[in-house]
């Protein structure tokens, strides 16, 4: 009975090793999640290349800006592409995650569109501009419209976390209206709400926009808002998230967004 006891133990730690051997080459597999365009759409791109180096990437698309970071503070990822790095920061503030910026890959020039208007310069006194609800894009926005001329910024506000109560100067007296998801104004826009709407380019692209034609005034490419690979804290370090950025920062992947949209996506070194 004893022996009987003994090769069963022994033949259940035979298959835990098993399992652990398998448990490492799952290792080689790297989940993350991205918004459908254009993350998602270079990242199909890079798979193969990652696939080259060993390392099998799996994509889940996301349509909020809210559930990639809960997913990757859970584990059910093991990283996001998404975000910029003032959204990151504010979204670790809020909510305490433990994430680092694993790389930055590309910038996504946020833009005004108008059914009603040609230029900014045809704004009238009083126009609503609707805008996102996420507090993170407020000062990028508003130092849009500043470098447009269109307002002015409180001298010495840190113009990545302005709000709409740091604008000092509104000649044409133009009314903000940030109550909405930025997924929703896309759809705005197309029905004619508002006299301007200040669309981030991953959902204009999705919705067929063309940032470059279709907006009436863009971000300049030098913006600060770099979209980038977030990780838990320590990931970074690993190596398919090496072997990630690294493939997403080749030319391949950087000529890729200049060819596939023209501008709109702007690649970093």
């Amino acid at each position: 009975m004893k022996k009987l006891l003994v090769g069963t133990l022994l033949a259940a730690l035979t298959l835990a090793g098993c399992g652990s051997g398998s448990g490492s080459e799952e290792s080689n597999t790297l989940k993350i999640g991205a918004s459908n365009v254009p993350h998602a759409e270079i990242l199909e791109q890079a798979k193969p290349l990652l696939e080259e180096q060993g390392v099998e990437l799996q994509i889940e698309t996301y349509q909020d800006y809210v559930l990639p970071n809960q997913d990757l503070e859970s584990g059910e990822i093991d990283a996001n592409y998404f975000q910029h790095v003032p959204y990151l920061e504010s979204q670790k503030k809020d909510f305490g995650y433990d994430f680092v910026d694993a790389g930055g890959i590309h910038i996504e020039p946020i833009g005004v569109y108008s059914k009603k208007y040609s230029t900014l310069d045809e704004l009238p006194e009083g126009a609503t501009i609707l805008m996102s609800n996420s507090v993170a894009d407020h000062g990028r926005i508003l130092s849009m419209l500043e470098a447009e001329g269109l307002i002015k910024l409180a001298d010495g506000v840190d113009k990545t976390a302005a709000e709409v109560s740091d604008v000092v100067e509104n000649p044409k007296n133009i009314e903000f209206d940030a109550n909405y998801e930025a997924a929703l104004l896309v759809q705005m826009y197309e029905s004619g709400e508002g006299d301007a709407v200040l669309i981030n380019s991953n959902y204009a692209i999705d919705a067929g926009l063309n940032p470059l034609e279709d907006s009436i005034a863009l971000e300049s490419s030098d913006s600060p808002y770099v979209n980038i690979i977030a990780v838990r804290a320590g990931d970074e370090n690993k190596e398919n998230v090496k072997k990630l950025v690294e493939v997403l920062k080749s030319k391949e992947i950087q000529d890729f967004m200049l060819e596939e949209w023209g501008g709109s996506v702007v690649p970093v070194k």
